[in-house]
């Protein structure tokens, strides 16, 4: 399997042991053949195929989902929150052992820079340890009744849930669910992005040697409309978990409410940042930036409608143009600012989306062209000045290296500016003025305000969107409310 660019990584031969061509599932902890077509991976940077797996058919994700069921009924469930931790603690160090070879495939399957994939191999260890510490604390309520009764409240797991990931940052993703799912009790099947499963499977295996309970984690590869598809629909799944497209969510949330089952859905955004005339404009320049430095700007949380006073629209415009054209771009594994995107689709999508910004009228500052000597999806990173509300760049997520700036004339037109979207995932606000800030951050519609940095938060902070980029929240605590359902006892006295 390691032949090619992978080669000489050996931990990857030792993780790929008993692997066939094409890789299969990874179930019970053991590579498992698919009976499906057999989908190739490639590393975008250079478009050479890195590996093949044969695509879980729907025989394949039931036999996935049975083994997870049983390793819940049998194992996992009534483990203990203490014991569970111990487990989970182990899969957080054998993440940290292993950080330097999770990162280069991360790097190789996505295109991401190196030191961004060591920042997700690090975040999805964090998960682990996080979520470890809180197994055995999963804490009820008690309730007093009306003199003749009490009542307590029992939080409980609901058994297999599906976590279906994306492909801009797949271990982290994955980790992100799977972490507190397990924490809770409940076992897990993960379905990866067909355009970046390596890890995934990976990380399912080295679980396993860490200690997991084989079946508590099983991860099948396939394509949405087929593998997904048979995984969200499968009638021993009692929590859905998704990642990715607000297309693709509601398909998800149709299938689940055909069986009546929950659903936390991380979808799409267009997170505004609003930039006041008294703001620290450099650190609203950085941002800015950095907005398409992440996955290439291939994250749903990056702020990517800069509206800005008009006071200072026209130099802010050309602050960050002048900050993005310092960015490197070049291939993930040379360590540069961005790295390519993630595949030729993904490429011409985010081209046409330029386009169409200026078709209506907005200005090119810089970017927005293919780098020369470069034969991955490789895009320079572009900022268009001039941008209108109701432009399809304003409205639409470009998922790519794309910067726009708007320009308001008071507070209000602002806030109507950023609200006037259907995401709601995140934003942010740039003011000196602190009771400014907090008055903004309770009128804008999302779900996460950042205050004079962007991005901020960690594992620890609850992540989910208002509107249509989604239902429930990831991270904090707050997902192991929506991983556990409730219980309510009462007794008569």
């Amino acid at each position: 399997m390691t032949s090619g660019v992978l080669a000489g990584l050996d931990r990857f031969d030792g993780l790929f042991a008993g692997a066939g061509e094409p890789l299969g599932a990874v179930v019970d902890g053991h590579w498992t053949a698919t009976a499906g077509e057999s989908v190739p991976v490639e590393d975008p940077a250079t478009r050479q195929q890195l590996a093949v797996f044969g695509e879980a058919t729907e025989s394949d994700v039931d036999r996935a989902v049975v083994s997870a069921e049983r390793a819940y009924r049998e194992v996992w469930r009534d483990l203990g929150g203490v014991r569970r931790a111990d487990v989970l603690f182990a899969v957080a160090d054998a993440i940290r052992r292993n950080a330097d070879v999770l990162a280069r495939l991360e790097t190789y399957d996505t295109g991401k820079p190196l030191k961004q994939a060591r920042s997700d191999v690090a975040t999805a260890a964090r998960y682990f340890a996080f979520y470890a510490g809180h197994a055995d604390k999963l804490y009820g309520e008690t309730i007093p009744g009306e003199g003749d009764y009490w009542a307590y409240t029992l939080r409980e797991p609901y058994g297999v849930v599906a976590h279906v990931t994306p492909w801009n940052s797949p271990i982290s993703q994955m980790c992100r669910g799977v972490a507190p799912s397990l924490a809770a009790g409940n076992t897990v099947v993960v379905k990866p992005s067909e355009i970046t499963p390596l890890s995934s499977l990976v990380a399912a295996r080295l679980f396993v040697e860490a200690g997991l309970p084989p079946g508590v984690c099983n991860v099948v590869p396939g394509r949405g409309a087929t593998t997904g598809a048979a995984l969200v629909a499968h009638p021993l799944v009692e929590h859905i978990g998704f990642t990715g497209s607000v297309a693709t969510g509601r398909r998800i949330l149709h299938a689940a409410a055909e069986r009546i089952v929950g659903c936390n859905l991380e979808l799409g955004g267009k997170s505004p940042t609003i930039v006041l005339p008294d703001a620290d404009l450099q650190a609203a320049v950085t941002a800015g930036a950095l907005a398409v430095v992440r996955n290439a700007g291939q994250s749903c949380f990056a702020t990517t409608r800069l509206i800005v006073h008009r006071a200072i629209a026209d130099e802010y415009g050309a602050r960050v143009a002048a900050a993005v054209q310092t960015l490197t771009v070049g291939p993930g594994i040379d360590d540069p600012d961005l790295g390519p995107l993630a595949s030729a689709q993904q490429l011409a999508k985010v081209e046409a989306a330029i386009e169409s910004g200026r078709a209506e009228g907005a200005e090119l500052a810089t970017g927005g062209t293919r780098p020369d000597g470069l034969d991955g999806y490789f895009l320079s990173p572009a900022v268009l000045t001039g941008v209108r509300n109701e432009m399809r760049v304003a409205q639409d997520e470009i998922f790519g290296p794309v910067q726009t700036v708007l320009a308001y004339d008071d507070v209000d037109e602002a806030v109507a500016i950023a609200n006037h979207s259907s995401y709601g995932l995140a934003a942010g606000v740039f003011t000196r003025d602190v009771a400014t800030a907090h008055r903004l951050a309770r009128r804008l519609e999302t779900g996460q305000v950042q205050i004079n940095r962007y991005p901020m938060g960690g594992v620890e902070t609850p992540f989910g969107g208002y509107k249509q980029s989604g239902l429930g929240r990831e991270k904090g605590l707050a997902a192991l409310e929506h991983y556990t359902q409730l219980k309510t006892v009462i007794v008569a006295d």
